[in-house]
């Protein structure tokens, strides 16, 4: 196998054999433990490569890929990359494309607009149809056609076109539920009457009923379903994470999609509280004309009643027909994007989609998975992904940031445990994996507070060098401790409006102080918290027109920034909830580059958790660098003086 060259394509080349030869010493700029994990991911059937935060899991992905791409042969099938969200797969690919431009994307869900043109559905505009020998999508497509047509004749006399007169007798004799001596009668009493307006409708039901039609009301009333209305600050606060999980919406085949007939009745008969079988018996008149005028309006109700039923058990039928036709429909594309996929020599998709997409993808006969963001995956997609022809399986994870999470919540623990990963479950049952150790992200000051969690990791000498945060002096990282209590809102999601007022100064103190809005991220662990911030944010002029980056800490899994500030939320009591996961915890420190700063009750995390001892113990204690008070240490980047704040008072100053 080619190594040198894929990874340093301007250095020495030469294939090796990787099975009995692995090189010793790494190549490039890949640390020891990034070595050892690209030798399991390329000489192992199930690699399974346990990532920390910021160790370089992606660029150890990325380099493997390149790798297996460049030593393909002609004939092989694509290879298959997953992740566990829209974002990661786009950031993946990404990396992907700089060497590799013959991959595509399953799902229109992307955000970025060169990978958009990478989609199937994109590839399949561009590219000439070709003729599929035996091919079951030509006829299931006329058969679609022939059944789209013949369930909107159905439904013709329903549709909101039609809503402004009534159901014409010849469709009740249609259904044979008028005879033809009926319409006939029903025509010839209708000729004498005179209507008013000079109306032009030559439906004798129309003089037949005369008063007593009356327009069809259905009054819907709207269900809560006991929650309570949600503030309307939510497009503001979730409109980048839409925009980045969403994107477009093309070939999104969660949409309904097809010929859309909209069904609206906009007359019935005034009916008395005679029952249906007296209305029945009224039908078997030859002459409708000597049924009693104030028994009309119930006649004719009983006469749609009769007709809906009929129409029903047809387009049931017809239904169940269109829907087995779809099943042919859906083999069909597949033939056709199989056509395409074939020659492709990768494919990238979400967890979600290798269940969505299994069929499909395993007429591929895939040799090759790589999933990344494996431990936040639940196992059934990944179970999906064990192809018949599979050979090869790569998961890429860390099991000790965020797990994945069950739509059902009974399912998750005790006894299904469905939101352990398989990647976890590899681990816990003492299967080989490699653990990266060289972190590329984090300032030292801000790594050390994961040694509870990870143990020693090391850092590359790109951390040692971080400038410093405007506005803070020597403080790389800061726990601002309160005793401010916490509130809940209407969803009974916590909040703190004191610690939220405090944020918000604190991010104009960074912003006045020169640092850009972009490069600082607020993270919470609490929704409440997050709208409190947001509208706080919103409120300030300073900030108008810009977006501050105001996230919950779930959802900014794999994403980092220069300056994170992290508000706890929780005070004054013995419990403390989300942050007392150890999971979420280790995603909330470690998402910062150069600045770190806390602000909650370190007294209260203290007593009620074990990790946050651990975490306050590290920042206070008797450490000489003190990171750790009930005021906040600013300073002023014009003039070097620095200022101890607490909430809205000055304490000192120097």
């Amino acid at each position: 196998m080619d190594i040198q060259s894929a990874i340093c394509p301007s250095g020495e080349e030469g294939k090796i054999n990787i099975l009995e030869s692995w090189p010793r010493y790494p190549t490039g700029d890949l640390d020891a433990t990034q070595w050892r994990a690209l030798e399991q991911m390329l000489t192992k059937s199930l690699a399974v490569i346990q990532g920390p935060p910021g160790t370089g899991k992606t660029f150890v992905s990325v380099i493997a890929l390149r790798i297996l791409l460049s030593n393909m042969n002609p004939g092989d099938p694509p290879i298959i990359v997953a992740s566990q969200t829209n974002h990661a797969l786009d950031q993946l690919l990404r990396h992907i494309s700089r060497f590799e431009r013959d991959y595509i994307r399953l799902g229109g869900r992307s955000s970025d607009p060169e990978i958009r043109k990478r989609t199937l559905f994109e590839v399949r505009q561009n590219e000439p149809s070709a003729a599929i020998q035996g091919s079951v999508l030509g006829q299931a497509q006329r058969r679609y056609n022939k059944y789209h047509h013949t369930i909107a004749d159905l439904l013709q006399n329903f549709s909101a076109e039609n809503d402004d007169v009534l159901l014409p007798p010849e469709l009740f004799a249609k259904y044979g539920l008028l005879t033809a001596t009926q319409c006939d009668l029903l025509a010839k009493g209708a000729k004498g009457w005179i209507r008013p307006n000079d109306e032009e409708d030559d439906n004798p039901l129309l003089a037949w009923l005369g008063e007593h039609v009356v327009p069809f009301e259905v009054h819907y009333s709207t269900e809560t379903f006991g929650f309570e209305e949600d503030e309307i600050d939510l497009e503001y606060e979730q409109l980048k994470e839409l925009e980045a999980e969403q994107g477009n919406e093309e070939e999104d085949r969660e949409l309904l999609k097809g010929p859309f007939i909209c069904l609206r009745e906009r007359f019935c008969g005034q009916s008395t509280s005679a029952a249906e079988e007296a209305s029945r018996k009224y039908l078997k008149e030859p002459d409708l004309w000597k049924v009693p005028v104030k028994a009309r309006g119930g006649v004719y109700n009983t006469l749609r009643k009769l007709l809906k039923d009929k129409i029903r058990s047809k387009f049931q039928s017809l239904v169940t027909l269109n829907t087995n036709n779809c099943k042919d429909l859906r083999i069909g594309k597949w033939e056709r994007d199989n056509h395409l996929l074939q020659d492709a020599k990768l494919i990238g998709m979400t967890t979600t989609g290798l269940s969505k997409y299994r069929a499909l993808v395993s007429s591929l006969k895939p040799k090759v998975v790589l999933i990344e963001e494996a431990a936040e995956a639940i196992e059934a997609p990944i179970a999906a992904a064990c192809f018949d022809s599979l050979q090869h399986m790569i998961l890429v994870g860390d099991h000790q940031q965020l797990r994945g999470s069950c739509s059902v919540q009974d399912l998750q623990g005790e006894p299904f445990f469905l939101d352990i990963s398989m990647f976890e479950r590899l681990v816990n049952n003492g299967i080989q994996y490699e653990t990266l150790r060289r972190q590329r992200r984090m300032a030292p000051e801000i790594r050390r507070l994961l040694e509870p969690l990870y143990g020693e990791l090391h850092d590359h000498p790109s951390v040692l060098e971080r400038p410093r945060v405007p506005g803070m002096g020597d403080f790389r990282s800061y726990f601002f401790s309160h005793n401010w209590p916490e509130s809940n809102d209407s969803l009974s999601s916590k909040y703190n409006e004191k610690e939220a007022e405090m944020i918000v100064g604190f991010f104009m103190h960074l912003v006045l102080n020169g640092v850009a809005v972009k490069d600082i991220t607020v993270l919470t662990f609490y929704n409440g918290q997050r709208k409190k911030l947001l509208k706080l944010f919103k409120g300030n002029s300073y900030l108008q027109g810009q977006y501050v980056n105001v996230v919950t800490v779930d959802s900014f899994q794999g994403e980092e920034n220069e300056i994170v500030i992290l508000s706890l939320v929780r005070s004054g009591r013995p419990t403390i909830g989300f942050l007392s996961i150890e999971n979420r915890v280790c995603v909330a420190l470690s998402r910062a580059r150069t600045g770190f700063y806390m602000f909650g009750d370190s007294t209260a995390l203290a007593d009620a958790d074990s990790l946050w001892w651990q975490v306050v113990t590290l920042m206070g204690g008797k450490n000489p660098k003190r990171r750790l008070g009930f005021y906040l240490p600013l300073t002023c980047t014009k003039h070097e003086n620095v200022i101890y704040k607490k909430g809205s008072y000055f304490l000192r100053s120097l």
